[in-house]
């Protein structure tokens, strides 16, 4: 970034602060329902096998473990290309980066409906990850183009609200198509489903390429004062930022609490993101048959899910505590899974104990994103959540890998999540006693929830 004319600063200095509050408004409505629709569209496309399996497990005969394992692949290849992802990503640009990764995502995700084998199920969803590796960096690193950090702490938690969206609507629209396209042209439901939900990312991948810019600096829509006064506040950001990157992963690297931190992700993940890939699942195993009604409950679990992210999310800033929220959430998790058993075929019962760890899991993925922030200095809080996200990242391979084996030894894949929720405690258990309640914690966590993907 280079640094402002004379003329740049008076035109900055001359908006009023309901001016500058109007610009920054016109910069979201710009941009995040755009990116916000992308998210909703790439986490649809990740979890969507969730609801094929209800068909092709039948059809291609494939168990519940071979399933699970399929589904975690997806980490694996994510977390091994999204450095190497994101080192490209700097070299050509947000916009392109967004464009050839949702393309590539879009064309695989399709692609998945000409899988037959075991080995072709675990090469594509491992490619999957691989294709998607980086997109939500890649979001994260264009804000940073139009939001200085006290705004865009903001706009990044509302991402976390597209992960809840994405179940709220893709359960409804995956059970439609399943139900209403099965047979059509001699292609069963789950074939139509992969072909059609992977057609959005490939079209919103050429709209974000043509629709939105690279920096303030570029678009027409905003005058010289609003773009000096952008560009303003990302130079004084920028002017804060006194240690390198190098200096600041080596900062991470030496802090044993960013590891501690890590296992306690790992467990608070294992939950989050068993529900999207098994939530299906359990409704069925309810006694729920038709595809559509499963689509339909399953839109009511990421509903409380949505609900739990604002109301624990909101009560923790608040009281701007932390550390008991997620594990009083954490412990609201493990009851639920703990009881699901219990349930038996009765669905309103079984459905709103899902409801019930959805929103508590939600909440406690949320607010655990304060932590971090609570003990890392400036100069390596980017290494450190990265680290963070890396590590306790494989909770993602895990968890439904776990679950499909236990569903494949018990026939019960309620006695997996139990099993998850034992982990989950563990997890709030080591965040209580390896961080400590603080007297008065870093401002910067006072308003951020930030949230990888």
């Amino acid at each position: 970034m280079h640094d402002l004319s004379s003329t740049d600063t008076s035109a900055a200095s001359e908006l009023s602060p309901g001016e500058v509050e109007r610009t920054y408004r016109k910069i979201f409505f710009r941009l995040i329902p755009l990116l916000f629709l992308c998210y909703v569209v790439s986490y649809v496309d990740r979890v969507n096998i969730s609801f094929a399996k209800l068909q092709f497990m039948h059809d291609l005969g494939f168990s519940e473990a071979t399933y699970g394992l399929g589904a975690g692949l997806f980490f694996i290849g994510y977390v091994l290309f999204e450095v190497p992802s994101n080192l490209w990503m700097q070299r050509i640009g947000a916009r392109r980066t967004l464009l050839r990764i949702m393309l590539a995502w879009g064309v695989m995700s399709s692609l998945m409906m000409f899988v037959r084998t075991p080995t072709q199920f675990y090469v594509m969803r491992f490619l999957l990850g691989v294709t998607e590796a980086g997109f939500f960096p890649g979001i994260i690193f264009y804000l940073s183009c139009w939001f200085p950090g006290a705004r865009r702490a903001r706009v990044t938690a509302f991402f976390m609200m597209a992960t809840a969206v994405a179940g709220i609507v893709g359960g409804p629209i995956s059970g439609f198509i399943m139900t209403r396209l099965a047979g059509v042209a001699g292609l069963p439901g789950w074939q139509w489903l992969f072909l059609l939900e992977g057609i959005p990312a490939v079209m919103l991948g050429f709209i974000v390429y043509f629709a939105l810019g690279d920096a303030p600096a570029d678009v027409p829509w905003l005058s010289d004062a609003e773009k000096a006064l952008v560009k303003a506040d990302l130079l004084a950001e920028e002017k804060t930022k006194h240690t390198g990157h190098l200096e600041g992963l080596r900062g991470a690297l030496a802090n044993p609490r960013v590891y501690l931190a890590a296992l306690v992700y790992f467990a608070v993940m294992m939950p989050f993101n068993a529900i999207g890939f098994w939530a299906p699942t359990v409704i069925r195993d309810l006694g729920v048959t038709n595809l559509l009604d499963v689509g339909l409950l399953s839109a009511l679990v990421f509903v409380a899910a949505a609900l739990g992210t604002y109301v624990v999310g909101s009560h923790s800033d608040r009281t701007m505590e932390r550390r008991w929220h997620v594990a009083g959430s954490a412990a609201v998790t493990a009851l639920a899974f703990a009881l699901l058993p219990l349930a038996g075929h009765n669905v309103p019962l079984g459905v709103g104990l899902l409801a019930l760890a959805a929103s508590a899991s939600y909440g406690s993925f949320v607010v655990f994103w304060t932590i971090p922030q609570t003990f890392l200095p400036r100069s390596s809080a980017a290494g450190g959540i990265a680290m963070i996200t890396s590590l306790g990242g494989t909770g993602g391979f895990v968890s439904p890998a776990f679950v499909g084996w236990m569903k494949t030894q018990t026939g019960n894949a309620e006695y997996g999540l139990i099993g998850l929720g034992i982990v989950l405690l563990a997890g709030a258990a080591l965040l209580l006693v390896a961080f400590p309640a603080r007297a008065k914690t870093v401002e910067a966590s006072k308003r951020s929830r930030r949230v990888p993907a």
